[in-house]
């Protein structure tokens, strides 16, 4: 079982002096002490609009936003990351639960045949700072940049600055990396995914979640993988969960993009909130079993269908 101490954090050195105790406890917190990440993902409402949140195949409870926390607080996960306003408007009845605060968002109705795709704030730093000295337990900020799209330099800019920002103030940032736009055409090419996560560390973040590479007839995507992953460096990679899938499937490939690929997590959504809340929480169990206590696929499993019943004490 991975497992981490105060010591063991690695801070940066754009966190400052007076911060430094915060960031290792925002770190410690994020990845329940094992320095790997399980991000529960629950910014899709602005994504992907209502189509990840009602319709066939989704349970009826993921059209209320509050289903989100509620697998946050009965779950096992790292952090739960969404966007400042919903978390702002649940948190107090979900005060336990780790938060991400995803900094920018765009919808997916302009799609990038029409336009190269921009993703700009939501509110500035400062906003959430206030939320965390109001009591809502925030441990860090995210960003999406979309690499090759014509606006890469306005969100490259942006990430690094709020990165030196987070940082300064103790907190830990994840960046969403996806290339993206008209001069893409390969969007899972596994050496444009190393290079989106060598852009990470060059930025300096403590974790990029990018999509898991295209498979070839020579390599699984989990193999291609290990290139990203090596390329990130002391940035840990987290992979984007996808659409849902049966839970053995996306258990298998999990257990596979971090015990072969390198992955330092997982960063998951639609796979968990499209769910019923029973099914959620069990599934949130499993993932956490395989990316923070080292179980196989076949034990994660048996925790889904509640054979075994994983809680945070035994990771701890």
């Amino acid at each position: 079982m991975p497992k981490i101490t105060r010591e063991d954090v690695r801070v940066p050195l754009d966190v400052m002096p007076e911060f430094r105790e915060d960031y290792i406890s925002n770190y410690l917190a994020a990845t329940q002490g094992t320095g790997r990440l399980m991000l529960f993902a629950c910014d899709q409402k602005f994504e992907h609009l209502n189509k990840d949140f009602y319709g066939e195949g989704i349970d009826p409870s993921d059209n209320d936003p509050e289903h989100m926390f509620q697998i946050g607080s009965q779950g096992v996960i790292g952090v739960l990351a969404g966007q400042r306003g919903l978390i702002a408007r649940y948190a107090q009845d979900y005060p336990k639960i780790n938060y991400l605060v995803k900094m920018n968002s765009k919808t997916n109705l302009v799609k990038t045949a029409q336009a190269d795709p921009f993703s700009a704030m939501l509110s500035d730093l400062d906003s959430v700072l206030n939320m965390r000295d109001a009591g809502v337990n925030v441990v860090g900020v995210g960003y999406t940049i979309y690499l090759g799209s014509e606006y890469e330099d306005q969100m490259l800019e942006a990430a690094g600055q709020l990165v030196a920002d987070a940082h300064a103030n103790g907190l830990i940032v994840v960046l969403w990396i996806y290339p993206r736009g008209q001069a893409v055409t390969a969007e899972k090419d596994a050496d444009l995914i190393a290079g989106a996560a060598g852009s990470a560390v060059c930025l300096g973040a403590d974790f990029v979640k990018v999509n898991p590479p295209s498979k070839t007839d020579e390599n699984t995507s989990a193999e291609l993988l290990k290139r990203a992953s090596t390329a990130a460096g002391r940035t840990g990679l987290v992979c984007a969960g996808g659409s849902t899938v049966d839970a053995e499937s996306f258990l298998t490939q999990l257990w596979e993009q971090i015990h072969i690929g390198g992955a330092s997590g997982n960063a998951t959504g639609r796979n968990i909130h499209q769910r019923s809340l029973d099914e959620a929480v069990r599934l949130t169990k499993a993932i956490s079993a395989i990316t923070m206590a080292d179980y196989d696929a076949q034990e994660a499993l048996d925790v889904f269908k509640g054979i075994d019943d994983f809680t945070l004490e035994d990771i701890k």
